[in-house]
């Protein structure tokens, strides 16, 4: 299968810049899998599609403002930092813009001195392994002078941090949010609970890989980036409780299905565990765990489009982009949602 396949053309305006007021009031496409038949609803609608014994599964992950902006402490050249993930207690895998100002071995400060690093090593992709010094909490430093990471489709700035934070996320550490997750209001998930539909949480911390482009032609040939996922007993035990009835469990996010899909054995059920997963979803897979997906409106030629694909067939999911465009869905981390059903 070529990326090729995945391409559908998105007009710019439709590429949502700012989140709605309403978090729930943003559109929902549903679409049934097997027949490929559409409708359009609201995603607070979302609760008539949700049956008791269901099991919603959220991704708990929270982003850290994970974009510094520094100075080299020779010159006082300007740099900015991209943290994308904790490889040791002050130590992390970073992005650098301009890369050559940060040769191993180079200093920089961030704020008024709050914050120091030194690079210490080149990664693989270009990216640089630093050390961080600082007085006091990390994540207090951190939040007074690193900002929200959004994706580079995004162009203006958010005035209010949360609304880049699910209304359940809890756990930091992802560099992008799981944005499926950010039309959820904490009166919908109660509302959710009422009916007798279960809420189980894993944890996957998104990394920017996120957004990275599939640039061979052969999806096959492509390399997925990892991130770190965990998932507790309690969790997993619901989600188990949940395949044996015959119930069906239903992820928020291609973050909680990769994760789910990850660690589910041949038979669908999983176990309290933790680890990194690189895990590609595309036409081919049998899904083990999963059995429906809420989602956002994903980027042309994407890995996400393609775990779509695999679960609602490659033909009904153009199909659906198609209409979206067509109807002006709002796309992307703050766009519109789509359930497969």
């Amino acid at each position: 299968m070529k990326v090729s396949d995945f391409y559908f053309d998105l007009p710019e305006e439709l590429i949502a810049q700012e989140p709605l007021e309403e978090r729930d009031n943003s559109r929902l496409l549903v679409l049934d899998k097997n027949t490929g038949e559409i409708n359009h609803r609201r995603f607070k609608d979302i609760l008539e599609y949700l049956k008791e014994g269901d099991t919603l599964v959220l991704n708990n992950s929270r982003v850290i403002p994970a974009r510094l902006f520094g100075i080299k402490k020779e010159t006082g050249a300007k740099i900015e930092f991209v943290l994308l993930k904790r490889v040791d207690k002050d130590k992390w895998e970073t992005l650098v813009k301009p890369g050559k100002k940060a040769k191993p071995g180079t200093e920089f400060v961030f704020g008024n001195g709050e914050l120091e690093c030194k690079v210490l090593e080149t990664t693989e992709i270009g990216g640089r392994i630093i050390e961080f010094k600082y007085e006091g909490i990390f994540e207090e430093v951190l939040d007074k002078l690193g900002q929200m990471p959004l994706p580079p489709y995004i162009t203006k700035q958010l005035e209010d941090k949360e609304r880049y934070q699910t209304v359940y996320s809890k756990i930091n550490g992802s560099a992008a949010a799981p944005t499926a997750g950010l039309h959820f209001t904490k009166e919908l998930m109660e509302k959710i609970k009422e009916k007798g539909v279960n809420i189980a949480y894993v944890t996957l911390h998104v990394g920017l890989g996120t957004f990275r482009p599939v640039k061979v032609e052969d999806i096959n040939e492509h390399i997925m980036h990892s991130e770190f996922y965990s998932i507790d007993k309690e969790n997993a035990d619901i989600i188990n409780n949940t395949k044996r009835q015959g119930k069906r469990v239903i992820t928020v996010g291609t973050t909680s299905t990769r994760t789910l899909e990850t660690v589910g054995d041949e038979n669908g059920f999983i176990k309290e565990c933790s680890g990194w997963t690189d895990i590609f979803i595309y036409p081919g897979y049998k899904f083990k765990v999963v059995d429906n997906l809420i989602t956002n409106f994903h980027l042309p030629e994407s890995t996400l489009i393609m775990l779509v694909s695999t679960l609602a067939g490659q033909e009904n999911t153009m199909n659906a982009y198609k209409e979206a465009v067509e109807e002006k869905y709002r796309f992307f981390s703050f766009g519109d949602a789509m359930f497969i059903k």
